[in-house]
């Protein structure tokens, strides 16, 4: 197939819109169920480039939860602890799969940006991943294929209109690409570095210790970053991006955002929280919300109306702000990756209070000596990688 119409680009307002390859080639991709849409296939191709990525650089299937063009989540496939299956809400299904751990560590690091999202995986999809993706609220999925009883569960999503897509995995792109803006076309080279531990033998802090397993969570927060929306930050911890800050236009926002992410991921865990009384018949995203809620400070708001009543048997304790950060300063070993340089020390601040230990930067910045100080005075490992990961 040489081209695929599309229904219509980012908005309806937008037509003509379709795919192809500018060298005439056939397109890699076959559509297997659903009609997908301009925005799907973004995220398609992005999420398909992370996980292959994430995959050649740890040997670990890969999964990619994205939405608008950037990740809600990504992680490899490490088994999931009791405590993440029951936050993933994956406590009820038996053999999962490292592929399907690999998806419900990445839909599960941020399940409110993951309503309706767009999956790639790296391998097969099996029937483990199948059962779990059926039930999400979720546009599509791209994966290099499917196995038959997997397939036909997911052609059963959405009463048959389910995007699913296969890619050829041995597709290889041409090295320059291009864009158009305003009827003007860019040109440039593919983003072709690959990101390696290599990456992290520069270590410029007093602290030179970095684990094996802090090396592949740098590993996954980098490649995360390459396939993000600048500028953009990303922590991570036990194989998977735990908050990611995109799009913003200051870096210490970015680390803000992904940060308080980070936080929420953290804080879903603390018993307060996996202990709260949710009424018989309270669906996936309702929990979501609802937890979302009492971790924040709108969860006042919620006692106050008396909306309680719909969701939880009895009325929950308020998690107060000295709770949540004692549970908080328990937490330690998360890594942090930046697609630019800190420009200032304030995004070390920001990162130690969700338990930073190990960053990847590009360094550079006039202030570099501030930030490594300050990396210092919390015992901090942070490699200088060299290389500037700018997505857009």
């Amino acid at each position: 197939m040489k081209e695929l119409e599309l229904k219509y680009g980012c908005n309806p307002n937008q037509k003509p819109a379709k795919i192809f390859c500018n060298n005439g080639k056939d397109l890699p991709i076959e559509v297997l169920c659903g009609k997908p849409g301009y925005i799907n296939f973004m995220d398609a191709f992005n999420g398909w480039q992370l996980v292959k990525e994430l995959k050649k650089a740890t040997g670990l299937p890969a999964a990619t939860s994205f939405k608008h063009v950037s990740p809600a989540g990504a992680a490899v496939g490490l088994p999931l602890t009791d405590v993440l299956k029951k936050i993933y809400w994956v406590d009820d299904l038996e053999d999962l799969s490292p592929l399907a751990c690999a998806y419900a560590r990445a839909r599960g690091a941020d399940r409110m940006s993951s309503f309706g999202d767009f999956i790639a995986l790296s391998d097969v999809c099996d029937v483990a991943t199948a059962k779990m993706i059926k039930r999400e609220v979720s546009d599509g999925v791209i994966a290099p294929g499917y196995e038959p009883e997997a397939l036909e569960i997911l052609k059963e999503k959405k009463k048959g209109n389910y995007n699913v897509i296969k890619i050829d995995e041995n597709y290889v792109p041409e090295p320059i690409e291009h864009k158009d803006v305003f009827g003007i076309t860019f040109e440039q080279g593919r983003n072709e570095l690959p990101i390696n531990d290599e990456l992290l033998t520069n270590v410029v802090t007093q602290n030179k210790e970095i684990p094996e397993d802090a090396k592949i969570d740098l590993l996954i927060a980098l490649i995360t970053l390459k396939y993000t929306q600048s500028n953009s930050v990303c922590y991570a911890k036990g194989g998977q991006a735990i908050g990611i800050g995109a799009g913003q236009q200051s870096r210490v926002h970015c680390t803000r955002l992904a940060g308080q992410k980070a936080d929420n991921w953290l804080l879903r865990q603390c018993p307060k929280v996996l202990n709260l009384p949710f009424a018989e018949g309270i669906g996936r995203a309702d929990r979501d919300n609802a937890i979302d809620n009492y971790i924040g400070d709108e969860y006042m708001d919620v006692l106050a109306e008396g909306a309680w009543q719909r969701i939880f048997t009895e009325k929950p304790e308020v998690f107060t702000a000295e709770e949540k950060r004692a549970w908080l300063d328990q937490q330690e070993g998360v890594a942090l990756g930046s697609d630019a340089f800190f420009p200032f020390s304030d995004n070390i601040e920001r990162a130690k209070k969700s338990g930073v230990k190990y960053i990847a930067q590009p360094g550079g910045s006039i202030r570099d000596d501030a930030v490594i100080e300050c990396c210092d005075k919390y015992g901090m490992a942070m490699a200088f990688t060299g290389i500037r990961l700018f997505h857009h």
